[in-house]
Order: structure tokens, then sequence, then C-alpha cells
């Protein structure tokens, strides 16, 4: 009689390697001093959590982050956030940054990050590699991908959202037969294909893929070694498969992680200002689309030891309260009148300011009677005395940087310029 087998899940033989070093050039001035993934996102976390947090919760322990552009604020805070893995039981986080290791290159691409490190993933024995972006917020079991993958016997399974055609334009979009199959990858199409369930929608990339780890190690070799080759994912080794071998569109609806099943898939990519603004403050709806009060799937991040906050003051004009908003641990409310608004840890607000769907993060002081709504306010800023921001766009735009959505983004460096030339 055989022994029974042992089923093992697939996320145990996975290594998840993460996309990290974009500039997010988008972002303006919240990306002067740090990378993309490690904007801070949602209270207490940054974007990089959201698919460390994934693959973690999908059973995956083993995990790699290429950093290239403005990487110290990540890589510190993986180091303080992300150093629970243990060696002796084979866990880990990589943290590989653009050291020029092979040669004298930096990174060259998405697909290039990857072969410069093909030595140190062949030295922990996967069988999968999980390719990530490290730049969007959104909840995913990554062991369905997985499942799929394997299942289909494709030589690349590729995460696709699923999104109105008149949308699609602005994103790498999938072809797909009935079964999946992608026959044709096109970038940034002008009439993009519909899917064969619902012509009227388009699946499109997610920078999310699942490869045979001994199948794309080949395909890495020789992509370095041609030198027609712009070493990218999505510009290179994705068509070169979808053309002559099997690639299969993975739909994120099939694996995203929801509160109730009436909750809808949440993704975002919070790349402009408009986008990183808009995002925070929907979660402070009664209801949020991205529930982050879920314990079952956690999103893990670094957590400073703070006190609670704090809300001082109860007189007519001046007492310290919040509505429909997220104060995170640590801030001192004091005299603030708080609405719709989002506080990173260890913020301080001052007597008589109010704030109106405002997202301040870590560390800014607010004085006493500044007014602000609709605005962005960077790291460690402090907001002088009775500044009014958010009625005069115009005036905002001489000193700050409005986007086209209307939000007023805030940095230190904008204020100190504005008090030169006021003095």
């Amino acid at each position: 009689m055989k022994p029974a087998l042992v089923h093992t899940r697939l996320s145990g033989r996975t290594m998840a390697f993460v996309l990290a070093g974009g500039r997010g050039s988008r972002l303006k001035e919240l990306t002067d001093t740090r990378a993309k993934p490690a904007v801070y996102f949602g209270g207490k976390t940054r974007i990089v959590d959201f698919a460390l947090s994934n693959a973690l919760n999908s059973g995956i322990r083993k995990m790699a982050v290429a950093t290239q552009y403005k990487a110290h604020s990540l890589i510190r805070h993986c180091q303080r956030g992300w150093n629970f893995f243990r060696s002796e039981r084979n866990e880990f986080l990589d943290i590989l940054p653009a050291s020029q290791r092979v040669d004298d290159r930096w990174y060259r691409g998405t697909a290039d990050a990857v072969s410069q490190n093909i030595d140190i993933i062949d030295g922990y024995e996967i069988d999968y590699l999980l390719v990530l972006a490290g730049d969007h917020i959104y909840k995913m079991d990554y062991e369905m991908m997985l499942e799929q993958h394997v299942d289909s016997g494709a030589d690349v399974t590729i995460g696709c959202l699923t999104v109105p055609r008149e949308e699609a334009s602005a994103f790498g979009v999938m072809d797909v037969d009935e079964t999946g199959r992608i026959i044709a990858f096109i970038e940034k199409p002008a009439d993009p294909p519909g899917t064969p369930d619902d012509p009227d929608m388009t699946l499109a990339s997610m920078g999310i893929y699942v490869f045979s780890w001994p199948f794309l190690r080949e395909l890495l070799r020789k992509d370095a070694e041609d030198p027609n080759s712009s070493h990218d994912f999505g510009t290179d080794l994705i068509p070169m498969i979808v053309k002559g071998g099997k690639a299969v569109a993975h739909r994120f609806t099939d694996s995203c992680v929801k509160s109730t099943p009436e909750a809808p898939a949440y993704w975002r990519d919070v790349g402009t200002i408009d986008a990183f603004w808009k995002a925070n403050i929907d979660l402070t709806d009664f209801v949020p689309d991205l529930d982050l009060w879920d314990h079952t799937w956690p999103i893990w991040t670094y957590s400073e030891s703070v006190p609670p906050a704090k809300f001082i003051h109860d007189e007519e004009g001046r007492r310290g309260t919040a509505v429909s908003s997220m104060i995170s641990g640590g801030c001192i409310v004091s005299g603030t009148e708080v609405r719709n608004s989002l506080m990173f840890t260890m913020v301080r607000t001052n007597s008589y300011a109010v704030l109106d769907h405002a997202v301040i993060l870590p560390y800014a002081t607010i004085n006493r009677y500044a007014q602000l709504k609709n605005v962005v306010i960077d790291r460690g800023v402090i907001i002088p005395e009775r500044l009014v921001v958010g009625e005069d766009p115009e005036e905002d735009a001489r000193w700050f940087r409005v986007s086209s959505g209307g939000v007023t983004l805030i940095t230190q460096a904008m204020l100190d310029r504005r008090a030169a030339a006021l003095s």
C-alpha cells in the first residue's frame, strides 16, 4: 500500500519578489525624499506593506524587496517593521538594493532587477517566483493564483483587474480566449479588447506575475544577453511568452480578500496626489471599501511605541473634536475642529484650527487658527498660525502645489519659501 501524499501549500515553495524601486514622480514632492512604496498610507502603514502583508497572509515566508531610487526610508522601514522572520525556520525578507554586485549597471528594468539576483534566489531552492509591484493598495490571497498557475500548466500567470473598456487605455491589457489564455498583450491601446463574457469590460495587468522558477531563470538569462531588450516584464518578457508560450490571466475578483461577499473588489493605484488624497480620505467613510479593521487579513507594518490619541479643551470655539475621521496614536487634538480627515502618528494640532478633508502625515504640527481644507500635509511640516488653504485656489497655487483635482500639497520647503518671500 502506497503512503498517503502529504499536501503542502504552494506558498511554502514560493518566493515573493517585490519590485519597489520606482521613482513615483507623479506624487511630486511626496517622493522627493522617499520611493513611492515608502509613502505613508492609511494612518500608520506604508504602501509597500500591502504587497508584503498579502504575501505573509497567503503563507509565503520567503520574500525579497528590490530597491533603487531614494531607498533609505524604505530600507529602514523594512528593517524595523519586517524583522520578525526567523532564518532557522527557513523564513526571510531580503532587501536587494541596486548595488552593482553583478556588473557596473543599476537595475535597467523590472526583469533585470530579478536577473541581477538570480544567484540569491537560487540559494533558497524555490519552485515558484511571485513578482509583485510594491506600490498598490489591495488585499489578495496569492495562494489561489498559485493554484491556478499550477493547474493550468501556464508559463506565466498574470494578475488582472476587470475595468471598463473606456478606462483601460491607461493600462497594459489582455486579450483572452474563453479558457482565460492570453492571446495578446497590448500596452495602453486606444481601443482595448473586451472580455469573452462582457465586451464592455477589459482585463488590465496588475503587475503581478507567477512563474515557475526554472522556466523564468532560463528566460532571464536569455533576456540579459539581448542588446535590443529593455529588460522589462511588461515590455519584453510577457509579450514573448504570449507569442511563443502559454500565458494565463488570473482575475483579481477570484482571489481578492473582502470583509463581506457584497463588498467591492478593492484595488487602488495611489500614484497621483489626487488618488493618494482620495484613497486616504475614503477610509473615513462610515463603511470604507478597504477594511483595515479585519483581523483575519491584517496589514502588518512598523508600529511605533506611542501613547493613545488625546483630545483636549472643551470651550465654545475651542473644542478638541474629530468627526468622521481617523486619528492615529500619539496625536493631540488641542482645541481643533477635525472633520473627514486622517491624521497619522504623532500629529499635534492647536487651538481654533479647523481641518476639513485633510491628510496629515506623521509628526506634523498645525498651529493656532489655521484653516486647512482638501490638503495633504507632508511629514514633519509645521503649519504657521492663521494659514488658510482651500478657499482661494490662486493664492494656494502661489506657494504650494495644487493638483488638477483641487488638492493642495504642502511641504516644509514650500512653507519656508513662502515665509522668506513674505518677510
